[in-house]
């Protein structure tokens, strides 16, 4: 039986160039990147993971929070919020009427698919198509807000920036979304970013990570 590639299937991330060291699992019909030689020490460290496969959704509209609420998610008060389903998905509000839904790696991003199949209301309720358009890398560890600081001028400290905060900013002169939250207990940035800026933004971090001993790290790392 052949090993699983990123070249193996038609649906690939951003960044999968850049794992060549990694072995790899499938995911929501592509490849993750699931081990490296760096596991979970590595990731209480400083890590960096490409989820970007993973699947995610969004919708837009005035009856958007309300389609959300029915299916069972929770949603954030206010813009730049992040909330944690009790499944794993992280619900992000970026705008009153905005907002993204992120699957979780325990269930391979199932959920997304069912909210997706999901009927709109009737009116505004509106599907994003955040998918292909953005890049979803997260990094993971200690150091994070020092990390990025080397590449971001927003105070992204814990007084600053609490766990379920949103920074919609710019870092490496590029515009990103950065959500503080948790996976498994480990402390975790998700950076998104424009999909065609994937690759420029993966080794600028790779770059600021490097004082702090940051490494590629797999999805198995966060187990």
């Amino acid at each position: 039986m052949s090993a699983i590639t990123p070249e193996s299937f038609s649906k690939r991330s951003f960044v999968y160039r850049q794992l060549s060291a990694a072995s790899f699992t499938e995911v929501a019909g592509a490849a993750q990147a699931a081990d490296l030689k760096n596991g979970r020490n590595q990731a209480m460290q400083a890590g960096l993971l490409d989820l970007s496969v993973l699947p995610r959704t969004g919708f837009r509209g005035l009856n958007a929070a309300a389609h959300l609420q029915a299916a069972g998610l929770p949603v954030p008060a206010k813009p730049n919020q992040a909330s944690v389903a009790d499944s794993g998905e992280l619900v992000l509000r970026l705008s009153q009427k905005e907002f993204w839904v992120l699957g979780n790696l325990a269930d391979e991003g199932a959920r997304i698919d069912s909210l997706n199949q999901q009927p709109l209301p009737d009116s505004n309720c509106y599907p994003l198509y955040c998918q292909d358009s953005h890049a979803w890398l997260t990094l993971t560890g200690a150091h994070l807000p020092a990390i990025m600081a080397k590449v971001c001028g927003v105070d992204l400290r814990e007084e600053a920036f609490p766990l379920g905060s949103i920074a919609q900013t710019s870092a490496a002169r590029i515009n990103v979304v950065i959500v503080n939250h948790q996976i498994n207990g480990l402390p975790c940035f998700t950076v998104l970013c424009d999909s065609a800026a994937a690759e420029y933004l993966w080794e600028c971090l790779l770059d600021a990570m490097g004082e702090f001993g940051g490494e590629v790290i797999g999805s198995g790392a966060l187990s």
